[in-house]
């Protein structure tokens, strides 16, 4: 159910009237100035149902203060070393936008390795690509293109996927249950590139378990996927894996240019600096904070998302058999 109406929207807020103090400061941060469009977000999560969306956004406000989410940009930044290990496990980054002005992601899933550092910093690190893309990237794109922009479009890149891949279900599960409960409806589309055979089979048989709004913003594109990606942006915000003349997460492409994924990109420069700021910020005002990982309440998957992890699981021992691994 894609329609939201407006009456939908004024029975949701009059509810809302109804939380406490600390939930209204939260939602304050969460909104960020659209709090209409921020409540349909929920609406749209919870198929119009304003009942469920209310228990899933008091539920998300309350995550969101247990696990002090709202200061987690100005927690005090880890040593550049340690970042750039957490960055390279995750490769994620943005390369630019779309002609419709929304922020492009890209996301090297095939070669992240997810090993780097703990899995408390690894989760912190996600929440905080979130919150800086909610907070700062977004609110830019909104004044760069004069219109209000509230999602992305994300680009993963498959390239390198292999069944070692099975050890990281559990933490994408934890990390992609996190996105589903407290970051609804962020991503307007998905496009999957440079997919081995091992994606492909993975995806036949998880693809009928998705709700069917969740399969119509998946896209899996022809190779590197340039050809369609040229269609709803230009060729300077590819990322580079998407490049005739570069493939693959490495940390540089072929012809030499900087990858998204690199701490050298600007992206990623004006990111770390952000978060050494806002944590320098912090450590002036109350010298005692000490660095490290905050603890964030880690959700249970719902039903549906345990059933799709399991079938991964199983389609991937499958297919471990089957090649005599």
């Amino acid at each position: 159910m894609d329609m939201i109406t407006e009456d939908m929207i004024k029975q949701l807020c009059k509810l809302m009237e109804g939380v406490d103090e600390d939930q209204k400061n939260t939602f304050k941060i969460l909104q960020q100035g659209y709090p209409s469009e921020t409540l349909k977000r929920f609406l749209l999560a919870r198929d119009g149902n304003v009942v469920k969306a209310h228990k899933m956004l008091v539920d998300c406000l309350n995550w969101r203060i247990q696990s002090e989410v709202d200061s987690i940009l100005s927690k005090p930044i880890v040593p550049t070393q340690l970042y750039r290990s957490i960055r390279d496990s995750q490769l994620m980054g943005v390369s630019g936008y779309s002609k419709q002005g929304l922020p492009v992601i890209a996301v090297g899933v095939g070669l992240s390795t997810y090993d780097k550092a703990s899995v408390n910093y690894y989760v912190q690190s996600h929440i905080q690509m979130n919150e800086y893309r909610d907070r700062v990237i977004l609110p830019s794109a909104t004044i760069k293109f004069g219109r209000y922009i509230g999602t992305c479009v994300k680009i993963l890149d498959m390239t390198g996927l292999k069944l070692s891949a099975l050890n990281q279900i559990k933490l994408l599960t934890v990390v992609s249950t996190i996105d589903d409960l407290n970051y609804p409806e962020k991503t307007e589309i998905y496009y999957i590139v440079n997919a081995p055979y091992i994606f492909s089979a993975c995806w036949k048989v998880v693809k009928p378990l998705l709700q069917e709004r969740t399969r119509n913003r998946v896209q899996v594109l022809q190779g590197c996927g340039t050809e369609d990606l040229l269609k709803i942006m230009d060729y300077e915000s590819l990322p580079h894996f998407c490049k005739k003349e570069g493939s693959g997460s490495a940390r540089h492409s072929q012809n030499g240019t900087v990858s998204c994924f690199s701490l050298d990109h600007p992206f990623q420069q004006q990111m770390y600096s952000y978060l050494k700021h806002e944590a320098q910020l912090i450590e002036s005002t109350a010298p005692i904070v000490k660095q490290g990982s905050i603890h964030v309440e880690f959700p249970e998957p719902n039903s549906d998302d345990k059933k799709i992890a399991k079938v991964i699981e199983s389609e991937f021992q499958r297919l471990g058999h089957q090649n005599g691994f």
